[in-house]
């Protein structure tokens, strides 16, 4: 870390929670792709990444359950830095203040601001939702378990799920794009000191608070 400091950089993430992220983002284009193709006729040419739609519907329900049990594994990394506090409540009601274009006038947030943490919350939300829907009508694994109208709602909450996922993940792409530095920290593990102290205060004095006596100048 004091090598990186002194070329102005902090470290974000460690290897494996970079490679499981690209895991989980790798699975989910699978999956939305092979999902989307089953959804409806005028998606059924995304079948053709897949092998055609017997193998789509072979794949899709395997690649999901790679996606959750990925998405697991960095929820249990990630949660408790996610948890909603006082300064998220503060940093919502200043949120006009962003899209304005008035960073300056946002209060500090932690290492994940309230917009990050309603993302990371609505995505595992619906990968639950998913996972437990999507269990509920896999054949021929659990033929026979649920009845067809218990089926039918599970098919029409596992869609509404999907979309949710789409959207967020759409919002988390472009967020991460929008602001400058942000894929830095997914490829190569660390983000610039300048970016910490701009767009997550708290998180950046915390960082630099535990630097050894010697290193604070």
């Amino acid at each position: 870390m004091a090598d990186l400091q002194q070329r102005g950089y902090l470290p974000r993430y460690r290897d494996a929670t970079r490679l499981n992220h690209w895991l989980i983002a790798l699975t989910f284009f699978a999956a939305a792709l092979s999902g989307l193709a089953l959804f409806h006729p005028s998606m059924f040419f995304f079948t053709n990444f897949f092998g055609g739609g017997v193998w789509s519907r072979i794949l899709h329900p395997f690649i999901g359950v790679v996606m959750f049990a990925s998405f697991l594994v960095i929820f249990f990394k990630l949660a408790r830095d996610n948890l909603f506090t006082s300064d998220d409540r503060r940093w919502l009601a200043s949120s006009g203040a962003m899209l304005s274009g008035k960073k300056e006038l946002m209060p500090p947030a932690d290492k994940y601001n309230a917009a990050q943490k309603i993302v990371f919350w609505a995505m595992t939300v619906s990968l639950l939702v998913l996972l437990v829907t999507g269990l509920m009508f896999w054949r021929p694994y659990f033929d026979g378990v649920f009845s067809i109208p218990v089926m039918r709602i599970a098919v029409l909450l596992h869609s509404i799920a999907a979309v949710v996922l789409i959207l967020t993940v759409i919002t988390h792409i472009y967020a991460a794009i929008w602001v400058q530095g942000t894929l830095r920290a997914m490829t190569r593990g660390n983000v610039s000191a300048g970016w910490a102290k701009a767009n997550h205060t708290l998180w950046y004095r915390r960082l630099i608070g535990q630097r050894p006596p010697a290193e604070r100048r």
